[in-house]
């Protein structure tokens, strides 16, 4: 695998499509006095269902004004992708991470975040901030996994949609 910082010879790399995925559950976020927790509730197999975001048309242009991308290439394909943004508040918002389907599970997104870490500390950034939907457990579960900790909880964003229900959770990394 090759990581990059996506430039003009590899812009064709943003368009790389999102993969569905299942909706096995739901992370449960409750705030006590001191700090976030979280449970997790499983779904029956009957209420399992796939979930595909839309496509996005990032431009380099337009992401190079706010921040950068970074590409994951196994040859010339492109398998992952992550696109960050600069803050005001020295974290820089990961707006997407993704993987094609058949290279999750396989250190991908990993691989991508410790090189945006680098890059973001010779910035002078102090840590990352990313939104997980409280339905996409395998997302949340990755950021906590990787060192992420909840910062946040958004319960009213989607209420004038079709997913009105859904959560968003704030995730926050601080540098080592």
């Amino acid at each position: 695998m090759n990581l990059k910082i996506i430039s003009k010879d590899d812009e064709q790399s943003l368009l790389l499509k999102n993969n569905s995925f299942d909706i096995l559950g739901e992370m449960i976020i409750k705030r006590n006095k001191e700090k976030w927790n979280y449970e997790i509730r499983k779904y029956d197999k009957k209420e399992i269902k796939k979930q595909i975001f839309p496509d996005e048309d990032y431009k380099l242009e337009d992401i190079n004004k706010n921040g950068f991308a970074i590409g994951a290439f196994k040859g010339e394909e492109t398998i992952g992708l992550a696109i960050f943004n600069n803050q005001w508040n020295r974290y820089l918002y990961l707006e997407d991470l993704k993987v094609s389907g058949k290279y999750r599970r396989k250190g991908t997104a990993h691989s991508l975040l410790k090189l945006a870490e680098k890059i973001a500390k010779e910035r002078g950034y102090k840590g990352f901030w990313a939104i997980g939907q409280n339905n996409n457990v395998a997302a949340c579960e990755f950021y906590l996994k990787y060192g992420f900790e909840i910062g946040g909880l958004d319960t009213k964003v989607y209420s004038y949609t079709s997913q009105k229900g859904k959560q968003d959770i704030y995730f926050y990394y601080d540098f080592p």
